[in-house]
């Protein structure tokens, strides 16, 4: 069981990562990687034909410990207990962020389910506990949250600049009318079942 998770984000672009693995799960941990702008390199004796195309360095043959080498994070998708136990006592070792996927006991991080609408990125982590409860309220998720939010991310952001243009602090703006103001003018309609959020917002 994992306790006391840190949330984060993560700024990957033009970063090292490896995927380690490279049947189904390994490609799409990759395309996740691909993303988010990561520099990608796949190792794995066999590669599904899937990975035809992707902007990545392949490596068809068994995992190296050379090639932890300038990594910054790693992703292992094999299914090999011990190996994926040796590369995780590496990464710890070396101080590498390491993921092995549906194996939280060998994991520095886990991987939230994911919704994208442009920079708005709404994520569901059970700590590696049950990734198939995280799924599921990502296409709960999914159906609430439509790609208008996209825009209205953007005209949040242009409203951040012209705060920080006048001098003044976002900190110190109660930003639940703005939001509102902006949401509305989407015709976006959102409500809370249980009760309806009170108080001010500030960023």
């Amino acid at each position: 069981m994992t306790k006391n998770q840190f949330p984060i984000n993560l700024n990957l672009e033009g970063r090292s990562c490896l995927v380690v693995g490279a049947g189904r799960i390994g490609l799409r941990k990759t395309e996740q990687l691909l993303a988010a702008g990561a520099r990608v390199t796949v190792v794995a004796p066999d590669v599904v034909g899937d990975f035809s195309g992707l902007p990545v360095t392949i490596h068809q043959r068994a995992f190296e410990l050379t090639d932890l080498d300038g990594q910054r994070l790693v992703i292992t998708a094999t299914g090999n207990l011990e190996l994926d136990q040796l590369i995780y006592d590496t990464c710890e070792e070396r101080g590498i962020w390491i993921n092995s996927a549906d194996d939280p006991d060998r994991c520095a991080f886990t991987l939230p389910a994911v919704v994208r609408r442009g920079d708005l990125m709404v994520t569901v982590s059970t700590g590696g506990n049950s990734p198939a409860l995280s799924s599921w309220m990502r296409q709960k998720l999914e159906a609430l949250v439509g790609p208008e939010f996209e825009e209205v991310v953007n005209e949040l952001a242009q409203e951040r600049v012209l705060i920080h243009a006048d001098g003044r602090s976002t900190e110190d703006v109660d930003w639940k009318p703005i939001i509102e103001k902006i949401v509305a003018s989407h015709n976006i309609h959102m409500s809370c079942p249980r009760e309806s959020f009170q108080g001010t917002v500030t960023a």
